[in-house]
């Protein structure tokens, strides 16, 4: 049997898969040579992300857990391409490696899920939320100092299991995620980035390959999306800036129209304080509108910011 002509490394997650398929479904159809059977293999590669269940993903080493073993494989050249969340990816990616392209982002917004409540405002007072975010986490005491937020792990089916059993009273997930499942219809409400701003390039795709690997940048060309590019650009440009990781609260959502809005916020991780700044200019600016951005946080939230030590909780 002949050799693949692209081999696409994934995790194993129903949602990675999902992403993963369609990333294979767009390069079919941008190109003739890969429509054939077999001209495009999936490896799934498992994480240590995808390993690890029983504690938070800040506690066993943030946000590389879900790329690392995947971004080995790439530099190995046993896969020629990986596809992403684009907010698992680390704020600086290894050395020989670069995004090829961005598809078009999903809905980056987070969703609300419970069935005692409509919303945040709507949970009854000590009520039990489940999330291993600190974004969410700390945007949830923010707004709800009775709230207690515990720990969830899992993919999304696991954690809506958890919700349904009453392990917890409310949990969030991003919608896009949700979209790309088929499971919008179980949304109880979606939140504007009014009362949850969203995490760094949630809801974009990202496609890592080798930096010298024309051959596939080649084919990765016509899929790239400009505006969901420049969007993402502009918010890990902030994170860059604000040497951000899984395990501080950092949120971002720029918008492309006339031109790029950037509204960025950073939080303590107990909800006691939040820092926030918008930027508005060129798209072709993006970069430097979010590295600015960053750069205002940083100062004014000075050091230590981040440094609150949490009650230690259980995952559910």
């Amino acid at each position: 049997m002949a050799q693949p002509l692209l081999r696409i490394g994934t995790r194993g997650s129903p949602l990675a898969l999902a992403q993963a398929a369609e990333l294979k479904a767009r390069l079919q159809a941008a190109h003739h040579d890969l429509a054939a059977d077999g001209a495009i293999a999936v490896t799934v590669i498992k994480t240590t992300g995808d390993k690890v269940r029983d504690r938070t993903l800040a506690a066993i080493g943030g946000k590389g857990l879900f790329t690392k073993e995947i971004e080995e494989a790439l530099l190995a050249e046993t896969i020629d391409l990986a596809v992403h969340s684009a907010k698992d990816l680390p704020t600086w990616l290894p050395d020989g490696l670069a995004i090829g392209c961005y598809l078009p982002r999903e809905d980056p917004r987070d969703a609300f899920f419970s069935t005692r409540a409509g919303g945040i405002a709507q949970l009854a007072p000590g009520a039990v939320v489940g999330t291993a975010s600190p974004r969410r986490h700390a945007q949830l005491l923010f707004a709800r100092r009775d709230l207690r937020v515990v720990p969830l792990r899992g993919n999304v089916e696991t954690r809506l299991k958890k919700l349904a059993s009453g392990a917890v009273d409310a949990t969030l997930l991003a919608v896009a995620g949700l979209k790309r499942l088929g499971l919008t219809d179980r949304i109880t409400a979606i939140l504007a980035p009014e009362e949850m701003l969203p995490a760094v390039a949630q809801g974009a795709i990202a496609v890592e390959i080798r930096q010298r690997n024309e051959r596939v940048r080649r084919y990765l060309t016509a899929l790239d999306h400009a505006a969901t590019a420049s969007a993402v650009t502009a918010e890990r440009a902030l994170l860059a800036a604000l040497d951000g990781s899984c395990r501080t609260p950092i949120a971002a959502l720029a918008e492309i129209g006339d031109g790029l809005r950037l509204r960025a916020m950073v939080i303590r991780p107990d909800g006691s304080e939040r820092l926030t700044t918008e930027r508005q200019g060129p798209v072709a600016d993006a970069a430097a509108l979010g590295t600015d951005a960053g750069n205002e946080l940083r100062a004014r939230a000075g050091d230590g910011y981040f440094d609150v030590t949490l009650p230690e909780e259980k995952p559910v």
